[in-house]
């Protein structure tokens, strides 16, 4: 039986960044990935993902900024340019659920810089909103755009070249620990590995069911809507930031962003379906409901053009899952949540150091598998989660 330090089940953004972590620390690590490389069923393809360090919490805040210096080591790495920063804002009603103190709060806990904004200061500098006069307004100069396929692409392409062996097309049926390790059944045959990396996204309780280590998850088919503005220009990324809508429905959208069309999203649209069930369909209501609402604050935004569907998995309270199994240490899960590309290069190193060192120098204790199984106790983490 072939044998690994490490191996990697589930190679989207997680799984990538495992891998290229761990064979850049000189590990002997496999990675499988069920379908082909940069297959559309998951979350990590298309083109765009938001990423900020403006979160409520300031355990998230700390671990944006760790994400950022392992975004520029990426960067340095690899060659390639895969942060484009616009500054963001965030939008939050201050009869909603979310408060713009959390928010300043935590920032400045962390030495973020950042501005609370009116409306009238918004429109100001961005006159392309139409900004109610009930809204708060935390800016971030730091917030900005990660290019996601190109990012899980080079950090595959990176694992190789450092020595990972990555195979596509091949299953992953069951993880059988033993106490020397685990091994891994695959549609090509068993290995062995002293590790094992899960981040198998929504598939992942197909291997921990029968280990007693099923995690509550709630799967869905989400969207993400082009539209096409009539002038591009002033929705340019030099003019116009990232923003999200902090309420009891959340949405985000961007700038134009290697195209002239601009793309926006519900977060968390509610439309559940199984991986095996999924219809790749896009909902005509659910695009609808986002047209109105993209039309009310950036009027300039133009009329949809196509609509792109991926895969959300989340967790009871939407806060990660980083961590081995308590009665399987050997296994380690990985999670993100349905918001977790933003730290991709982060948790890339983290599983890394958890499977290599057992330990890793992020605060993660909040992240434990065994938290997120006990969903009768969990609680939302304090803001939405785009």
């Amino acid at each position: 039986m072939e044998s690994f330090d490490v191996a990697v089940v589930g190679m989207g953004a997680l799984g990538s960044a495992a891998a290229y972590h761990l064979a850049r620390r000189g590990a002997k690590v496999v990675a499988f990935e069920q379908f082909e490389l940069g297959h559309v069923r998951g979350a990590s393809h298309d083109t765009s993902r938001i990423v900020r360090t403006s979160y409520g919490a300031p355990q998230y805040v700390r671990l944006a900024q760790s994400a950022y210096r392992d975004w520029a080591d990426l960067e340095q790495e690899s060659g390639e340019r895969l942060l484009t920063i616009t500054g963001g804002v965030i939008f939050l009603p201050v009869d909603g659920p979310y408060s713009a103190t959390d928010f300043t709060a935590a920032l400045e806990e962390c030495g973020v810089p950042h501005e609370l904004l009116t409306p009238a200061e918004v429109q100001a500098r961005w006159p392309q909103f139409r900004i109610p006069e009930n809204v708060e307004t935390v800016y971030t100069a730091d917030t900005g755009i990660a290019h996601a396929a190109r990012t899980v692409a080079t950090l595959q392409l990176r694992a190789r070249a450092l020595g990972a062996d990555i195979r596509d097309r091949t299953r992953v049926d069951a993880l059988t620990p033993d106490g020397d390790g685990v091994v891994v059944q695959t549609s090509s045959g068993p290995v062995r590995a002293g590790k094992v990396v899960l981040a198998a996204d929504a598939w992942a309780n197909e291997l921990l069911d029968p280990l007693g280590a099923a995690i509550p998850l709630d799967v869905m088919q989400e969207q993400v809507t082009y539209f096409r503005p009539a002038d591009a220009e002033q929705l340019d990324r030099e003019r116009f930031p990232v923003w999200i809508w902090e309420d009891e429905e959340c949405y985000y959208g961007f700038p134009t962003f290697g195209e002239p069309t601009v793309k926006a999203a519900r977060d968390v649209s509610e439309n559940r379906m199984s991986p095996t069930e999924r219809t790749f369909v896009p909902s005509p209501e659910l695009t609808g409901q986002l047209a109105d609402f993209v039309a009310d604050l950036v009027p300039a935004s133009g009329p949809p053009l196509r609509t792109v569907t991926c895969q959300y998995a989340l967790t009871p309270d939407r806060n990660f899952v980083l961590g081995p199994l308590e009665e399987h240490p050997d296994v380690i899960v990985a999670l993100a949540a349905g918001h977790g590309f933003k730290f991709t290069p982060a948790f890339g190193r983290i599983l890394a150091e958890l499977a290599l060192d057992g330990e890793t120098s992020d605060d993660i204790a909040s992240f434990a598998p065994s938290r997120a199984r006990s969903a009768d106790h969990v609680s939302p983490m304090p803001t939405s989660a785009s």
